[in-house]
């Protein structure tokens, strides 16, 4: 890494570049960061530095936990040590190409993954699937609604009555992908240009709805390109004076938004250990057992899939979204969508995640179920075939309907702790309890009205 770092500041140097940017992921999925100057740069670039570590300490909102044992008030706030991923390098093309990194918190020995670091625990399950001799990829697709809106036109609002990009529902619209061209093919460069480019980009049903589908690449790549572009489209949006938001349901009159994540194995010769023609879809022994480790370990793992209070007005029958752990032959009511193919493309959809969910840990839970399916050879269900929804699914299988129902039941899964590490659950739990607790202080407009004249 240091002469690669070297190779780096040589090259800044010649081309007069002063300063370089920087963004480490929190547990929410936000990224934090900062301008360093070039010195500082070459400081720190074969090593690591301090990044404050309230940064896993608080929330959206920059509030800090009450609760969190692995950082708080007693804690200190020290810094904790991050290190720069140099192979991550992107040019920002609106900023006359400065270099940006990813960053990743590391432990004081420099060397283990962090046990909170939402990266390193994608990192550690993808050591899990190696020692079993597995590579895994991933594509994530996201839905998200863009509106003629700025930040601070949607704040003065109180985030009523917004306007969105376009009216109607005009899914799959060559119409409005004709009228808001430079849009679509503006965000599709821009994804492009900085390395996490887009495999499809299209309308979706709704007033303003996006759709846009990352390609492929193994799953760390993908987590990352994922993480990036949640954060880089708003920018881009922002720069043309509007607003896109990934909340997993905006308004209850239009669907919810999902985040999507197809995935795939492969053995140590880059081939499919998922296809198999033989056998009913495609599907290999291998896949089956991952199929069905998915389905079993979805409930336990829901928290982190759906992370947000918010998350739950998603996850409704008919909304496009499932409410139970089903599984189906390219079935869009199921919780997972197998999608029959040939050896490179076999694979299934998870389609539970909503757009709010953190990249790395959806990528990690899902990674994580799997490889204990293959590993324990559990056997999914028999496929649903019709509407999932007609359906009564088993207690085991139904998802809990709200967030302090989900944390409480993957703060007692062992697979999560096994999956994730003590340190980790504990500490996600904590941040999801204070989640539920900031909901429930705060009086709601829907109480208002309901309440305020006639009780």
């Amino acid at each position: 890494m240091a002469g690669n770092a070297d190779q780096l500041i040589e090259q800044y140097r010649r081309e007069n570049i002063s300063r370089i940017k920087l963004g480490v992921t929190d547990i929410d999925g936000v990224i934090r960061g900062k301008y360093i100057s070039l010195d500082k740069f070459s400081a720190i670039a074969g090593t690591t530095s301090g990044f404050c570590d309230c940064i896993m300490g608080w929330d959206v909102n920059d509030q800090l936990y009450d609760n969190a044992s692995f950082t708080g008030w007693h804690t200190a706030f020290p810094d904790a040590l991050y290190r720069l991923d140099l192979s991550s390098e992107r040019r920002l093309i609106d900023e006359a190409g400065i270099p940006y990194f990813i960053g990743e918190f590391v432990t004081q020995d420099r060397e283990s993954l962090h046990p909170i670091c939402p990266r390193s625990r994608l990192k550690q399950v993808i050591v899990m699937a190696e020692e079993m001799g597995f590579a895994a990829k991933a594509a994530l697709e996201y839905e998200f609604f863009v509106f003629n809106e700025t930040p601070q036109s949607a704040r003065d609002k109180h985030y009523r009555n917004l306007v969105p990009l376009s009216p109607g529902n005009f899914g799959y619209s060559i119409l409005r992908t004709l009228t808001h061209s430079g849009l679509f093919n503006g965000l599709m460069d821009y994804c492009e240009d900085h390395h996490f480019p887009l495999e499809g980009l299209h309308c979706e049903t709704g007033p303003g709805v996006w759709e846009a589908a990352i390609a492929v690449d193994d799953v760390l790549s993908a987590a990352d390109k994922a993480v990036l572009f949640k954060t880089f489209s708003k920018g881009y949006f922002q720069r043309h004076d509007l607003m896109a938001t990934f909340m997993a349901k905006w308004s209850m009159d239009y669907s919810g938004q999902s985040g999507h994540c197809h995935q795939s194995l492969t053995d140590g010769n880059g081939g499919s250990v998922f296809y198999d023609h033989s056998k009913p879809f495609g599907m290999s022994d291998t896949f089956r057992f991952y199929v069905g480790g998915l389905q079993k370990y979805l409930r336990e793992f829901l928290a982190v899939t759906s992370p947000t209070i918010n998350s739950y007005t998603r996850l409704v029958k008919g909304a496009w979204a499932p409410t139970a752990a089903t599984w189906g032959a390219d079935n869009r009511t199921t919780a997972l969508r197998v999608i029959e193919g040939n050896a490179k493309s076999e694979r299934v959809e998870f389609r539970v995640g909503s757009a709010d969910a953190n990249p790395y840990l959806v990528t990690a839970a899902n990674l994580g179920a799997g490889l204990l399916g293959i590993r324990e050879k559990i056997e999914p269900t028999t496929p649903m075939t019709g509407n999932a929804y007609d359906c009564t699914p088993s207690e085991s299988e139904s998802f809990p309907s709200n967030l302090r129902d989900a944390t409480q039941i993957f703060a007692a899964s062992t697979a999560a702790r096994e999956v994730f590490g003590d340190a980790f659950v504990d500490h996600y739990v904590a941040s999801r309890d204070w989640e539920v607790r900031e909901y429930e202080r705060h009086v709601t407009d829907w109480q208002l009205e309901r309440y305020f004249e006639i009780i």
